[in-house]
């Protein structure tokens, strides 16, 4: 990594230089602005903790100097301007978000660990229910009744099946969430992508099986699917649209019936 920027001065000097060389290469466009700030940001930031007034002062410094820079140029600024405070949002933020995503990272793992034991535990419970089963075959029909009654009753528990359906459709928002903050604030293509794959798995496991929804949770569920994949496909485009389509798979998510529950 480069070393930290120390002065106002030099992340001044640091960005008008980088944008003199674009411009020089051709390259001065809104995505190559945000690069340099996001760069020289990170740097200045590196070593500040975090909520200073140093930060806060760079972030301006940085966006003041774009302005300053650009204002020759004439014309509609907007895009660029834009860039530039994503760019320095992205870059205060970097050390943060590395952070979190390796707290979610074990989070995930852990989550593993807890599925796969929750599974061992049912597949043993399944295995118990079928031998008590198998023991009542010999008991008078009123004992075999009620044992094969008692064993229905848990294996089929409306109660632990909704808890379940409900995490898994929290679990498929949160992720949409996410991609949305990932988009937003800085992600690259790999992190917002990783989003929509847990959102798509989750959302899945939240669903009911076709044959037994009802025509409206159908419907809603195609709407959604089909919002996933169109966002999927701008991402791995690098289109503009990727937040208007985030948004509009945010809102699928949580209109439909199944969330409302």
């Amino acid at each position: 990594m480069p070393d930290s920027i120390k002065t106002p001065d030099s992340i001044k000097t640091k960005i008008n230089n980088d944008l003199q060389k674009a411009q020089e290469e051709g390259k001065l466009r809104a995505e190559r602005i945000r690069e340099i700030v996001q760069s020289a940001v990170s740097q200045t930031t590196s070593e500040f903790k975090e909520g200073s007034t140093e930060i806060r002062a760079t972030v301006r410094d940085a966006i003041s100097t774009v302005i300053e820079s650009l204002r020759e140029k004439g014309g509609e600024l907007k895009d660029e301007i834009t860039a530039s405070i994503e760019g320095a949002i992205e870059g205060m933020t970097q050390a943060k978000r590395q952070s979190i995503a390796k707290t979610q990272s074990e989070i995930k793992r852990l989550q593993a660990h807890i599925d796969a034991e929750e599974n061992e535990l049912q597949t043993q419970i399944d295995h118990a229910l079928a031998d008590i089963g198998e023991t009542g075959k010999d008991t008078p029909p009123d004992i075999k009744a009620s044992i094969e009654s008692a064993i229905n009753v848990l294996q089929d528990s409306e109660e632990v099946s909704l808890m379940k359906k409900r995490y898994a459709q929290l679990q498929a928002q949160l992720a949409v969430v996410q991609a949305n903050l990932s988009a937003r604030y800085g992600e690259r293509y790999d992190e917002v992508k990783k989003h929509l794959d847990d959102a798509r798995t989750w959302y899945e496991r939240s669903q009911p099986k076709a044959e037994a929804a009802a025509e409206q949770v159908k419907h809603k569920r195609i709407e959604f699917e089909d919002k996933l994949g169109e966002a999927g496909a701008a991402l791995a485009r690098r289109e503009q649209r990727v937040k208007q389509l985030l948004k509009e798979l945010w809102q699928s998510i949580t209109e439909s019936p199944e969330a409302k529950k």
